[in-house]
């Protein structure tokens, strides 16, 4: 929920239409218009024979040959979804565009020829965009290439079959790519495409979610592969898809999309947790998806208010940039939301968003009104126990927090232990990105409990969820010392109400040793936020209201308030603030409760201190008590709640 900057970009759409669309604006042709503009900017990019798309920007660890084909290949997806939902009707110079490179890049000889599919290479997740590309696009590119080029670039996507892919989502880009070389005669193993749908179903934990691979790996992976892919699959095979499998699909699809319509603001913006978020409103894809194989619970107006709303917000936010580019970053370039496999084009795997141009002008999605999405209405809390999850969201701010009790993108033991900003926090949202410290350091203070050892702060490392149901999440984690190292087990329970989450931790260290809390961080590029300190209590609030509280419950008395400030630490903003609250310990277990805010709604914001306490029970159980008067009991230690 940063303050939007209009962009430039914005001056460049349709006119915002109110009565069809009263909480975007947006229309079909914003969408058009989005995906033009993102398509002409990309064209001076282009090597001479249109096979790849050069663009300025640090390389992948793949390299600028394989990066450049990753620029045609995204694109590709996004040109295709245009052309195939216009019927054609795009002019023939995008369509002469990729059929030109295409051509070049799938022959050997061309001097911009594409590096070959080999054993986990990344050219095997670019072939798949291609794939999918080719097949939507049918009756203008693939009916009309020579019989060379549809011969050289079976040759090409046929470097998948047989070849190892890394067991993650990976397995079905060779689905895709497979299926797509049967539907042209081409060769393929169909034993392989069985083989990855089969490893899907293997990673399914219910709930309409997906870890990617084994482990406890929750993200929009979820939403931009795991469930996209198979509807994608079932499109290219047709008649050859099995339908049982297919109705799995779309079943978990609906399932997924109940539960995945929540992690959207009021202002759009998704839930900022996990990898690729490079790839942004692609959040937005399995909406479309959804209406696309009837596969969805929500109604047309609320898929359209929710992917337009997420579209909207980055367009308002300078997304894409002053030459009509996605850069590697959030809102501005930042490279600490990427990971070493991206490249200048990666964020163009946010062409999945616009899979809603595939549905006719005159479908539902298009045509009926906007209806509000559930955080607009009322204040909303959800348990997603697969993922070890709570979600908590306000009317009032439209905020969305996401309670993480269960994530954190490790493969299983004996695998060794690890700390990652993006997955390992006790808590995300929509309105604030974790702090994320030069490459070495260790993840900033921010929605962390830590010992302060003299090399430096403990980390989460592996989390052992516990429970997971009604308004409360649990789990356990042995403190990473900077060397490693695990410490004597930290138990966190967690209650969500309204804005507000209460974390009741059992710490187990030794006598003196300094434990460190710390709540939201939030973040601005125009000005330091304010911060204040009292007597067990922080605060950092931003010039537009956001603000970020810390209070301390229970067992902070010897406590020392503070706000830690850093700078080019977060996707949100370069300056950013994070309350915090250290207490030595006395040896043995220290019971903590703390009461952690972030809100824009000023009636919240006002004084977080008023109201809230924590008193123990006879059973050993805490009564928590909000600032609104609502009383909850929490057990500190592991068990049912």
């Amino acid at each position: 929920m940063t303050a939007p900057h209009l962009s430039a970009d914005a001056d460049r759409l349709p006119p915002p239409d109110p009565d069809l669309s009263p909480r975007t604006g947006y229309t079909r042709a914003h969408w058009e218009a989005t995906a033009d503009r993102l398509l002409a900017a990309l064209r001076p990019y282009a090597t001479r024979g249109l096979a790849q798309y050069r663009l300025p920007g640090r390389t992948s660890h793949s390299g600028a040959w394989s990066d450049g084909l990753e620029g045609y290949a995204r694109s590709f997806l996004l040109a295709a979804f245009r052309i195939a939902g216009s019927g054609g009707a795009v002019g023939p110079d995008l369509i002469e565009r990729y059929a030109t490179g295409l051509a070049a890049g799938v022959d050997p000889c061309h001097p911009e020829h594409w590096p070959p599919i080999t054993d986990r290479s990344q050219p095997m997740v670019e072939a798949a965009s291609v794939a999918l590309a080719l097949h939507e696009t049918r009756p203008w590119i693939w009916e009309q290439l020579t019989d060379r080029t549809r011969e050289m670039a079976v040759a090409w996507l046929g470097g998948f079959v047989g070849a190892t892919v890394n067991d993650s989502n990976w397995r079905l880009f060779q689905v895709i790519v497979e299926e797509f070389l049967a539907s042209v005669g081409g060769p393929h193993d169909r034993a392989e495409i069985d083989a990855g749908l089969d490893r899907l179903d293997t990673w399914y934990r219910g709930g309409g979610w997906y870890t990617d691979g084994d482990g406890r790996k929750f993200d929009y992976y979820n939403a931009w592969a795991l469930h996209l892919y198979p509807v994608l699959w079932a499109r290219v095979a047709g008649p050859r898809a099995d339908p049982a499998r297919v109705a799995t699909h779309r079943a978990r699809l609906r399932e997924f999309l109940g539960v995945h319509q929540y992690f959207f603001g009021s202002d759009g913006a998704p839930v900022h947790q996990g990898r690729s978020l490079t790839y942004r409103y692609a959040a937005a894809a399995p909406l479309w998806a959804g209406a696309l194989a009837d596969a969805t619970p929500l109604s047309p107006g609320r898929t359209r208010r929710l992917a337009s709303g997420a579209l909207k917000h980055f367009t308002d936010h300078q997304v894409p940039d002053e030459q009509g580019l996605l850069s590697l970053g959030w809102y501005r370039p930042y490279l600490p939301v990427t990971q070493p496999y991206s490249g200048p084009a990666s964020p163009y795997w946010a062409s999945k968003a616009f899979l809603g141009l595939l549905l006719p002008a005159d479908h539902p999605v298009w045509t009926a009104p906007e209806e509000a999405g559930p955080v607009d209405t009322a204040d909303r809390h959800l348990t997603l126990p697969a993922p070890g999850w709570l979600l908590h969201s306000t009317a009032a701010d439209g905020i969305v927090r996401l309670v993480n009790h269960g994530t954190d993108r490790l493969p299983p033991p004996p695998a060794a232990s690890d700390d990652s900003s993006h997955y390992t926090a006790f808590a995300y949202s929509s309105a604030t990105a974790p702090q994320t410290p030069p490459a070495g350091e260790p993840p900033g203070p921010d929605n962390r409990i830590a010992l302060l050892t003299p090399t430096g702060p403990s980390r989460r490392g592996r989390i052992h969820p516990l429970y997971a149901r009604g308004r409360r999440a649990a789990s356990w984690h042995a403190p990473l010392g900077p060397d490693g190292e695990e410490r004597p087990r930290i138990t966190t329970a967690s209650v969500v109400h309204g804005p507000w989450e209460v974390r009741v931790h059992r710490v187990e260290a030794q006598a003196g040793t300094p434990v460190r809390e710390g709540g939201w961080a939030v973040a601005c590029d125009d000005a330091r936020p304010v911060a204040r300190t009292g007597r067990a209590w922080a605060r950092a609030r931003r010039a537009d209201g956001l603000t970020s509280a810390l209070v301390g419950l229970f067992g902070w008395d010897d406590a020392t308030a503070g706000v830690a400030r850093a700078r080019g630490h977060n996707a949100y903003g370069d300056h950013s603030a994070v309350p915090v609250l250290t207490t030595p310990h006395p040896g043995g277990t220290l019971l903590l409760a703390t009461l952690v805010v972030l809100t824009a709604d000023p009636l919240v914001s006002a004084d977080v201190r008023t109201g809230a306490c924590a008193v123990p029970l006879a059973d050993g159980t805490l009564e928590i008590r909000f600032p609104d008067g609502t009383t909850e009991t929490v057990a500190p230690a592991p068990g049912p709640g």
